[in-house]
């Protein structure tokens, strides 16, 4: 399951992503319950009920819905169980900046965001959501919307794709940060009731942003997941590290005691940064590293989160 590092992502990549589904779960199904996101399906629309199961019939149980043809044949009072049927739109919000083309390690993190989104859109479709979202860089934000077709995830995965082959190497012009730009159309577009799943950098939560999803968490549900790149929370042990970006250039002293510490520590900000924020807005956070292949993350989220559930032994 191992991915190539990647710098760059096509659309037969994107495509492809559904075919990781059969590895991690993430939605719950009436006959599977998901680890990772299996309780986050509280305030959605209903349609009506679906036939589950039959089962052996319990105490309380309605008796209007026991099944007489199989009590009759095996001699034991079941019952049919139904499921209300929901549906909601899912929206994507994801980032493709130029602060995302970059990685120290692995795939650049514009491809990492890439591949989560297209994960999460199938995910949907295949849950018979509707899918739709924004994709966002420094300059614009493209809006798709929510729709149950594949079509509309087509569309949507093909303006991710289209924006991730626009990254090159950045100018000299200082970069600002995007993200309160499009948590502002997020809470425009996202209805209520809506599941958002937020993918983008993480080192652009600041007040601003943090204030805006508050007020996106007031009427939808949120899942937040920040890239990060190993060498933004450890600097590496070498003498000497050079950073780029267009014709600049800065060098610090990597053995530098005080300096690995305090880049340590301003890694470690941002990520207690973001997990006092989610537990705050009651959002899942599923953080991500340019390290490791999308779906091994998640599965290893997922496992520490069942082992969590379980407690010690």
């Amino acid at each position: 399951m191992n991915s190539p590092s990647r710098i760059h992502i096509d659309l037969h990549d994107m495509l492809a992503m559904r075919h990781e589904l059969q590895h991690i779960e993430l939605f719950s199904t009436p006959l599977q319950s998901s680890t990772l996101l299996g309780l986050h399906r509280s305030r959605l629309r209903g349609r009506g009920m679906d036939f589950d199961q039959v089962r052996a019939y319990q105490a309380g149980d309605d008796a209007r819905s026991i099944d007489w043809r199989v009590t009759a044949r095996t001699g034991e009072v079941h019952t049919k169980v139904f499921h209300e049927a929901r549906e909601r739109p899912t929206f994507i919000v994801v980032e493709q900046s130029l602060h995302m083309f970059f990685a120290s390690t692995g795939s650049f993190k514009s491809v990492i965001a890439a591949q989560a989104a297209s994960l999460f859109a199938w995910a949907s479709l295949k849950h018979n959501d509707r899918v739709g979202g924004l994709v966002f860089d420094g300059d614009k934000v493209q809006h798709t919307p929510v729709q149950r077709t594949q079509h509309s995830v087509l569309h949507f995965l093909q303006a991710i794709t289209e924006a991730n082959q626009r990254l090159q190497q950045p100018a000299d012009q200082p970069l600002s940060n995007p993200l309160p730009q499009v948590l502002q159309h997020a809470n425009q577009l996202a209805h209520t009731g809506s599941l958002v799943i937020l993918i983008c950098n993480e080192r652009h939560l600041n007040d601003e942003s943090s204030h805006l999803l508050r007020r996106l968490a007031a009427h939808t549900e949120l899942i937040v997941l920040p890239i990060a790149d190993p060498l933004e929370h450890h600097l590496p042990g070498l003498d000497h590290a050079r950073f780029s970006m267009g014709s600049q250039s800065l060098q610090v002293d990597a053995s530098n005691t005080q300096l690995r510490l305090k880049w340590q520590q301003q890694g470690a900000a941002y990520q207690e940064a973001w997990r006092q924020l989610a537990q705050e807005i009651n959002a899942p956070l599923l953080p991500l590293s340019t390290a490791q292949s999308v779906v091994e993350q998640l599965q290893s989220i997922s496992l520490r989160q069942r082992n969590s559930a379980q407690g010690p032994l």
